[in-house]
């Protein structure tokens, strides 16, 4: 399934893979209102679609769109609400970068109107396309594994101190998944790469796509993996892939979505 705002490869498994901020899309009426540096798209999760492009040919269903997160960010209430209330963050329709610099030009900042003509365009078939093959994959199954995949720069002092981990696994504080699935994905990411720091419910627990459609008690087992990025690219531009880390990490991410495969909710 494919249109302008996203496609959808659907699977043969429980999984379905979310890859919300790999879009680098601006609308094009909207650029003469970004700032320079928004028309970067600096915050996109780069190379996120070719470190999981194994997961299609394990039967896992991918999910992934467009636009960038400076249109609209796809892992944020529609509410604008706060997913880390008192700590410093980006919103729906972000207004900075996430080194607190301006995206919008003065005056071109989005207005509530702005805000609702993106939901409905962008944020709604996204979150359409996903709660429908969540159901579809439920029908078949009986349940539904949801696995939504972020990276981030190592270093970002607006958002968090010191450097981030480079595996990054959030379940809402266990909330978005069965007991134990966090944990045993924790486990095997220390195993398989123990060079690597992993941490499960640390800075990211887990944006709105793990928290809202993550419900253990109707069969929807959510994770989120938020990747630091020098575990597979140059974090600076023009944000180069580097194919010798991304060969290394890409066996220990198929392993990580076997292994949450591999779980049958009792």
């Amino acid at each position: 399934m494919q249109n302008d705002i996203f496609t959808l490869w659907q699977g043969t498994t429980p999984l379905l893979i979310s890859v919300p901020h790999v879009g680098t899309r601006l609308p094009e009426d909207l650029k003469p209102r970004y700032s320079d540096v928004g028309l970067q798209v600096d915050d996109t999760d780069w190379h996120i679609a070719e470190l999981y492009d194994f997961a299609a040919d394990m039967g896992a269903s991918v999910l992934r769109p467009y636009h960038s997160r400076y249109t609209i960010d796809l892992n944020r209430p529609a509410d604008g609400q706060s997913l880390y209330p008192g700590q410093n963050t980006t919103g729906l329709c972000p207004l900075t970068t996430f080194d607190n610099v301006p995206l919008y030009r003065p005056g071109g900042e989005p207005d509530e109107a702005e805000t609702a003509r993106r939901l409905e365009i962008y944020w709604k078939p996204y979150h359409a396309a996903l709660q429908a093959e969540l159901a579809r994959i439920k029908a078949i199954h009986g349940y539904a594994l949801l696995w939504d995949a972020h990276s981030i720069r190592s270093v970002i002092p607006h958002l968090f101190e010191g450097e981030l981990p480079v595996f990054n696994f959030g379940n809402a504080s266990g909330a978005s998944c069965a007991a134990g699935v966090g944990e045993a994905l924790l486990e095997l990411a220390r195993e398989l790469a123990p060079h690597y720091p992993a941490v499960l419910n640390g800075r990211f627990k887990g944006g709105h796509i793990t928290r809202h459609y993550g419900q253990p008690d109707q069969n929807v087992h959510a994770i989120q993996l938020e990747l630091a990025q020098r575990s597979y690219m140059q974090e600076q531009p023009p944000y180069a892939l580097d194919a010798t880390l991304a060969a290394a990490l890409k066996p220990v991410l198929a392993r990580l979505i076997e292994r949450f495969l591999a779980f049958k909710p009792s």
